[in-house]
């Protein structure tokens, strides 16, 4: 297939739109079911270049969760305990390979911002896969390969019309990136670094130099999550998986905020309080996931209020107190934090650090590096400096 007409680009007044090789060569991909969009497509080899380079790197399967061109979420296919079967709405009895541990942990880092997500993942999809996929509410997946029985499960979704779109694992893109705006023609060369903990975490700069594997682990995540994330961004990961995603913002602190309320939702989450909640048999996954993003929130009279609980309940949640709240979360850490640009100020790491943030990756580069090192001791965090920076537009 050279080329493949979409109903419409990036929105439906856009027309024609289609995709195709410049070199007029076949397109690296072939479509099995449905009819994958513009942005889907977006989504699909911006996702899948994420999983590839976290299996390349770290050597396990991975899984992503994108939502218009940054990832909600990313993991690597480690198990699951009981408390994120809980929180990940799995039974304790489904049968989960490393494949679908990583999904599930990629759905679960944000699943509010993961609902009607694009998936990719590293390997050829196998059934357990693809009967936690039938589960959720999703626009399409890419991958690989996929055996007989995990496409027939995937080909049953949306009444048979979800997009299942696979990728030739030995394709390689051009060196050269090129792309139109305004009518101009922009080209630069491809962002290939290899991203593993020699060659991004070498360069410790504060009096803490010891990094744990897991937290070597987590800091390459981090940066690969952050080569793929529309800037400025950065990056919460902890036990394998992200947590906490801020994209797109003008302002690093902001990300840095918003990511940490992310990742502090994510881990308000493992609260037996939250975990409990008495929720009614005919309320649906989305439902849980908005109440119980609610019930953790600013305003839990929207959900738990007098006259408001009996839609989603079989009994009225006791309101989870702020008090409670900072309580749990002063007890995180391990958390490990990347950036795809240097920090400019301290606010960030005290930011980050209110997350249970341990260890941190950055470029550097500010002329106040001093100032956010001095923070960094000031909690005994460790942090390294890559010299290099991943703005992704």
């Amino acid at each position: 297939m050279k080329e493949f007409e979409l109903k419409y680009g990036m929105n439906p007044n856009q027309k024609p739109a289609r995709i195709y090789m410049a070199d007029g060569g076949e397109l690296p991909i072939q479509i099995l079911n449905g009819r994958p969009g513009y942005i889907n497509f977006l989504d699909a080899f911006n996702s899948y270049q994420l999983v590839h380079d976290l299996k390349t790197s770290l050597g396990l399967p991975a899984a992503a969760s994108f939502k218009h061109v940054s990832p909600a979420g990313a993991a690597v296919g480690l198990p699951l305990d009981e408390t994120l079967r809980r929180m990940y709405h799995i039974a304790p009895d489904m049968e989960l390979s490393p494949l679908a541990c990583a999904y599930a942990r990629a759905r679960g880092a944000d699943r509010m911002s993961s609902f009607g997500d694009w998936i990719a993942l590293s390997d050829v999809c196998d059934l357990p896969t693809a009967l936690l996929i039938k589960k959720e509410v999703s626009d399409g997946i890419i991958a690989p390969g996929y055996t007989d029985e995990a496409l027939a499960v995937l080909k049953a979704k949306k009444k048979g019309s979800y997009p299942v779109v696979a990728i030739d694992p030995d394709y390689l893109p051009d060196k050269l990136d090129r792309r139109t705006v305004f009518g101009v023609t922009f080209e630069q060369g491809r962002q290939d670094l290899e991203i593993t903990a020699d060659t991004m975490l070498g360069n410790i700069v504060t009096k803490n130099k010891t990094l744990t594997e897991d937290q070597k682990r987590d800091l390459v995540m981090s940066l690969i999550v952050l080569k793929y994330t529309q800037s400025n961004s950065v990056c919460y990961v902890q036990g394998g998986q992200t947590i906490g995603v801020g994209a797109g913002q003008q302002s690093r602190i902001h990300c840095t905020r918003l990511a940490g309320q992310k990742a502090d939702n994510w881990q308000l989450r493992h609260m037996p309080k939250v975990l409990d909640l008495p929720f009614r048999d005919d309320v649906t996954r989305p439902n849980k996931d908005n109440a119980i993003d609610v019930y953790i929130g600013d305003t839990p009279e929207d959900v738990i209020g007098d006259d408001v609980w009996a839609l989603t309940f079989t009994r009225q949640p006791e309101p989870l107190t702020a008090e409670e709240k900072r309580a749990w979360l002063d007890q995180v850490t391990g958390v490990a934090l990347g950036s795809d640009a240097f920090f400019p100020f301290g606010d960030n790491i005290e930011r980050a650090r209110r997350s249970g943030v341990t260890a941190i990756v950055e470029p550097g580069g500010s002329i106040r590096d001093d100032q956010v090192i001095e923070t960094c001791d000031k909690y005994g965090i460790v942090m390294a400096f890559n010299g290099i920076r991943r703005f992704h537009h």
